[in-house]
């Protein structure tokens, strides 16, 4: 329970810099997963979409659905890291609130 309106206020502004320190965190989410022959490199933000893309020369060499498959497997393992990533910081920020 709060005492005073000075409390309140307090209270209240520690709980905007929270969320503003989880805005800033969750924005700055930004995830590199290069395929395990170096070959595909591909970035995401905290949301999992795709911010970068990059190949090597050595793609030249591979069929369309091995290409297909590594790409598909390094996005994935791109967003995977991301929204663990996200979903830790949500987690950290929730537990703070119920202490």
């Amino acid at each position: 329970m709060v005492e005073t309106m000075d409390e309140l206020i307090a209270r209240v502004q520690r709980q905007v810099y929270r969320l503003t320190d989880l805005h800033e965190a969750l924005n700055g989410i930004l995830i590199t997963e290069t395929s395990s022959d170096g070959t595909i490199t591909v970035e995401v933000d905290g949301n999992a979409a795709l911010t970068g893309l990059s190949f090597t020369g050595g793609i030249s060499e591979f069929t369309p659905e091995k290409f297909e498959k590594l790409l598909v497997e390094t996005a994935r393992a791109a967003a995977h890291r991301a929204l663990t990533e996200r979903g830790g910081l949500i987690d950290d920020f929730n537990s703070e609130s119920t202490r």
